[in-house]
């Protein structure tokens, strides 16, 4: 019975899972479409609204459809109470959990996840801090700027 069941619902789960995919990068595309100071400039208005409430929606479904239900216990701390956030292990796609619950925050990115297709859309809706592993000061720099976001007073999203 557990095999027939994995047989039906894992093509379902895909297929679903996939329409969530194209959602959230539709979402993300239409946020970012014709964006004012693109990547320098934070998101403003029904566009980080848009990231926020659409991706992070689209994410809970989505992990609730590959089986995870998650509580939370607490309150999330707002963008004034701690404009970053620290994650750790930090090294799997259940980082994801954490975004959705934290109203999709902009996040710490190597260079190159930029440039993935469907997953580099949605990335750069994030507004991430973004690490070049080529360049030698990018450990300095990045730094820089999640100290220049935290400091903003509210203006970029808070830094997980």
């Amino acid at each position: 019975q557990t095999v027939l069941q994995g047989v039906i619902l894992l093509p379902l789960r895909l297929v679903f899972i996939t329409f969530l995919l194209l959602l959230a990068w539709l979402s993300a595309s239409i946020a970012t479409f014709c964006q004012p100071g693109r990547g320098v400039l934070p998101l403003q208005g029904w566009r980080r609204r848009m990231v926020q409430i659409t991706l992070s929606g689209v994410t809970r479904v989505a992990y609730f459809v590959m089986g995870f239900q998650v509580k939370v216990k607490g309150k999330v701390a707002s963008l004034s109470e701690a404009p970053i956030f620290v994650v750790a292990p930090h090294s799997s796609f259940f980082d994801g959990i954490v975004c959705a619950l934290t109203g999709m925050p902009s996040i710490v990115s190597r260079a190159e996840n930029l440039s993935t297709p469907v997953f580099g859309s949605i990335l750069k809706s994030l507004q991430p801090v973004v690490v070049s592993r080529q360049d030698h000061n990018s450990r300095k720099n990045t730094v820089a700027e999640i100290t220049r976001r935290a400091q903003s007073r509210g203006l970029w999203p808070q830094v997980i």
